[in-house]
Parts: C-alpha cells; structure tokens; sequence
C-alpha cells in the first residue's frame, strides 16, 4: 500500500531540523526500498524548509504512521502537523525514475484537498513535468480525498493548473525539491 505523508514544519523550527538533519536522513535510509519520493518543502524568499513530504511504499496504514510519527523531526517538535493519506502511484514509478532528473527548473508539491466525486484520478495529457502523481484515499482505499502531484513546472500557477478547477475544497502549492542522499 502506498502513503502520502506530508510533515509541517513548526514556525521557528528550522535551527532544530538543521541539527536533526543526520538523524532524518539515517531514519530515512531504513526505507530506502519502500520511498517512492521525498524531498521538503520551502519557502524560497526566506531560504527555509516549510515541511517535508515522503511517499512510502507500506504494509498497511498502522505502519504508515508509525512511519511518520517515529520520524526524528517529528519525535523533537520540528513538525507543527502531519498529514498521513492512502495513496496511488498513478505513474508506477519513483521519483529517482522521472525522466527530467534530479535538478533544474522548478518544482512543486501540489495538493489538492476534496470530497465527494473523484477527480483527476488520471494524469493530465502531455504533462511531461510529473514527477509522482496519485489520489489521496481513506485508510481502506475507498473514499477519494484528493490527489498529491510532485511536478516541473514553469512556476506555481502552471503547477496548480495540473489538476481541475473547481473540484477542490483548498488547493496549495508549496516549492519542492528532490530530498534525500541520492
């Protein structure tokens, strides 16, 4: 089962995540073989990470939050919440397998929160920017909660355009970048 977790940072926390730094990524290299993605987000102007997403391959949703909650940063109080959804690996590959590589241009976590009927349940056509792409579901996979994007796009508007207007209660768009030792 694939996972969506999405940590946010706490105001004022970024000296903290900086000495947890190691200890994140030491985490992180326990579940080198089940990440699909990771990386965090940021606010550019200020130079500072806002949050942090990974997109874990899991057992079941106990294990999927055990995975988010035993995190270091979140164990310290870098994270202010955290967000733990089912979701779907509509592209079927990880983000060390996108095509555009690791670096250049600018990327971005969209997230698109909903209910009711499911939309974008299918990648836009033509979109060559996808890095990971999927809906967010209820812990039994049932009920549509969103959909997740991790994509390159020329900047935040074109990013949010990925997915349809209107069928969302809130849609955000952080900048992302690829995490991680790789």
């Amino acid at each position: 089962m694939e996972f969506f977790c999405y940590h946010r940072d706490r105001p004022g926390s970024a000296e903290l995540r900086d000495v947890l730094l190691e200890a994140h990524w030491s985490y992180m290299d326990g579940f080198e073989a089940e990440l699909i993605a990771r990386g965090p987000t940021l606010d550019l102007d200020a130079d500072v990470a806002t949050g942090s997403v990974h997109i874990v391959d899991l057992p079941d949703p106990g294990r999927a939050r055990a995975f988010a909650f035993d995190e270091p940063n979140y164990q310290a109080g870098v994270y202010r919440d955290v967000m733990v959804r089912r979701w779907r690996n509509v592209l079927g590959r990880t983000m060390w397998e996108f095509p555009g590589g690791r670096e250049g241009g600018n990327r971005y976590l969209v997230l698109g929160l909903g209910a009711g009927r499911a939309a974008d349940l299918t990648p836009p056509p033509g979109h060559d920017g996808l890095i990971a792409y999927g809906p967010l579901l209820s812990d039994d996979g049932e009920a549509w909660l969103g959909t997740a994007v991790l994509l390159l796009a020329p900047d935040p508007e074109a990013a949010r355009a990925v997915l349809t207007p209107d069928r969302y209660a809130a849609v955000e768009v952080h900048d992302w970048v690829f995490g991680g030792r790789r």
